[in-house]
């Protein structure tokens, strides 16, 4: 399904923010931002999932669709993904990790970007901690391009981490907005886990 809007000016002309849409950020001027573009209602879990890693030391950013239902339309695809506030955040960044929502029910995490050195310490920590991790079959998944957002950081390469629907899921309740607020252990280790291949 093609985005509603190709960037984000034609998105907020469109939709209200605090209402449809909310931008969540803290900058703490850390080498490292966790972000979740498409965060909230959009890929439900993700922001919840970006917090967890970012922990208290960490940059933090999420874009949040908050409407009662069809929150797909406010997806602006990482290529193209150009709000102002997550802009200056990872611009001040050496890396960026950026987490997103896959569709597929098995609980596998998909890394990419072009941070091939980040993305095998990444790969290597969280399998050792019992975590599936493979490479997308999709090519548009596996956040190779230079203008993806992961990409944008000082060093002009990150990581992106598609989670599956299906691990999701098993990181909480279940994946209500009332369910991603009661979190299982497994998010827990699951941010450890990446912490710890981020040198924190």
């Amino acid at each position: 399904m093609p985005d509603k809007y190709l960037n984000f000016a034609a998105l907020e002309r469109n939709e209200r923010r605090n209402i449809d849409f909310c931008v969540r950020s803290r900058d703490l001027g850390s080498r490292i931002a966790v972000i979740a573009p498409h965060g909230g209602k959009i890929e439900p879990g993700t922001s919840e999932v970006a917090i967890a890693i970012a922990g208290a030391n960490l940059s933090f950013y999420a874009f949040e669709g908050r409407k009662p239902m069809g929150n797909r339309v406010l997806h602006i695809t990482s290529t193209r993904f150009d709000e102002p506030t997550c802009l200056a955040l990872i611009a001040t960044a050496e890396r960026v990790i950026a987490i997103h929502g896959e569709k597929s029910e098995d609980e596998v995490v998909f890394l990419g970007g072009l941070d091939k050195v980040g993305r095998t310490r990444m790969r290597n920590v969280i399998r050792r901690e019992g975590f599936c991790v493979k490479t997308h079959t999709r090519r548009s998944l596996q956040g190779i391009g230079i203008s993806n957002i992961c990409n944008r950081g000082n060093a002009q390469t990150g990581i992106q981490v598609e989670l599956s629907n299906g691990l999701r899921r098993s990181f909480f309740r279940s994946l209500s907005a009332n369910g991603r607020n009661e979190h299982k252990p497994k998010l827990r280790e699951f941010a450890s886990a990446v912490r710890e291949a981020l040198g924190y």
